[in-house]
């Protein structure tokens, strides 16, 4: 076998995995989004949330800053920016 184990599914949302993060976080802008759901939907965590035009966010708790939401913005309305302790 290979990785690590997850004894059952869905188990992953019962651990914080956020603070696997060292460098960088997401910051959303909330000035020009268009609520087109991209970061949404390439987080590989599903820790980001919103409704519609610049209310999107994540949750510092599973985020592992791995900054795809910053890639895939049309808009450029997400950043990365250095982890704060």
């Amino acid at each position: 076998m290979f990785g690590p184990l997850i004894s059952k599914p869905g188990s992953s949302k019962n651990n914080k995995t956020g603070s696997w993060r060292i460098e960088k976080r997401p910051k959303y802008l909330q000035k020009n989004c268009i609520a087109c759901r991209m970061c949404l939907l390439v987080c590989p965590e599903a820790c980001i949330e919103g409704e519609g035009k610049n209310t999107y966010r994540f949750d510092p708790d599973f985020c592992k800053g791995c900054g795809l939401c910053a890639s895939v913005c049309p808009k450029q309305d997400i950043e990365m920016v250095k982890e704060e302790n």
